[in-house]
């Protein structure tokens, strides 16, 4: 049985009249891959944010090693929970380790500035991100993959055992998605992080997620291991579509090949 690091209880989230999410529940299991999967506009990111203590329920709570995220100090939170939004901006002119810097805020006090436990956590994120030879750059100047890269060493400066993201493979090749979620999983097996992340790739999702968490009709439809959860008919009360699946080969998770039209090799 999985000790929960996260615990979602009966919460509804709205925006203006629209509920996005009504009286959902949910457990996240800690040292775990978990990742959200459904339609746009199902509310997934939405929940994310909820989480993340970045919007308020309506009714519910979410809990935190057991304890409300929403009677915590926004500094403690900090502590333990990073985010990355979707597609997040940085001010004009920063560079690589100036970003990277602002991870170290919620430790940092009127009597207590930069430290030496601060330059080795700074170090740390920038070594494990590959980004130690790119700190002096400004961040528009880099790649998308690097860009994203350079985020999540702003998150592990920030030095939590749980991250979440929203959509970080969003806009990315396909090499510089592998090289993200890559990293995601090294944090994951060899430092023992919770991820939580939305992704919309099935395939990729099942590939990296430890549990997987379908959201549909404002609740979690259905939720688990990769390998019972995706089937023919899943996907298709999930996202009514129409599949055939299959196995990879190489790493033995499910992979879903959607119905629809193109070429067929004779």
């Amino acid at each position: 049985m999985c000790e929960i690091k996260i615990n979602v209880k009966d919460i509804t989230l709205s925006y203006g009249d629209s509920t996005v999410i009504d009286s959902l529940n949910l457990a996240i299991p800690k040292g775990k891959i978990t990742v959200f999967i459904g339609r746009n506009g199902c509310g997934k990111s939405t929940l994310l944010h909820a989480i993340a203590r970045l919007l308020k329920p309506q009714t519910g709570s979410v809990f935190l090693d057991d304890r409300n995220i929403l009677k915590m100090k926004s500094k403690e939170v900090a502590k333990k929970l990073a985010i990355l939004p979707q597609s997040p901006i940085a001010p004009e002119g920063v560079t690589v380790e100036q970003l990277v810097k602002q991870g170290r805020y919620p430790y940092q006090s009127t009597f207590k500035q930069w430290t030496m436990e601060y330059e080795t956590a700074l170090n740390h994120a920038l070594t494990v991100t590959n980004m130690t030879e790119l700190k002096d750059r400004n961040v528009y100047e880099l790649s998308g993959g690097q860009r994203q890269r350079a985020w999540i060493a702003l998150n592990l400066a920030q030095n939590t055992d749980t991250i979440l993201l929203d959509e970080p493979t969003t806009y990315l090749d396909l090499t510089h998605q592998i090289e993200i979620l890559d990293l995601l999983y090294d944090l994951n097996r060899e430092e023992n992080r919770t991820i939580v992340m939305v992704l919309h790739d099935i395939n990729l999702a099942c590939r990296y997620a430890d549990h997987l968490v379908a959201i549909k009709n404002q609740k979690v439809y259905c939720q688990g291991a990769p390998e019972k959860m995706i089937t023919r008919e899943n996907i298709e009360h999930i996202y009514g579509l129409k599949c055939r699946i299959g196995v990879d080969s190489q790493f033995g998770t499910p992979i879903c090949f959607p119905d629809g039209k193109g070429r067929k090799i004779n």
